[in-house]
């Protein structure tokens, strides 16, 4: 099993700060987001694994913490 994080606007938007998934050999943070979201993986979604930045397809493993954030601004 992953943990997998919604963060700021993307927590709104699905409605859930988190949730397990299963995982399977070889499947991407990108499959992640499909499995989660039911929809593919926008441009714009910053991704990080075990609080590491990552790209859509870095692979997974069981226990991993996958987060899911919209790109940070600010002023």
């Amino acid at each position: 099993m992953i943990r997998v994080k919604f963060f700021a606007s993307l927590r709104e938007q699905f409605g859930a700060a988190e949730l397990d998934l299963p995982t399977r050999p070889g499947m991407s943070v990108a499959e992640v987001w499909n499995a989660a979201a039911g929809q593919p993986l926008p441009d714009y979604v910053l991704m990080a694994r075990n609080l590491e930045y990552v790209q859509s397809d870095s692979v997974v493993e069981d226990g991993d913490e996958i987060a899911f954030f919209p790109p940070v601004t600010g002023g």
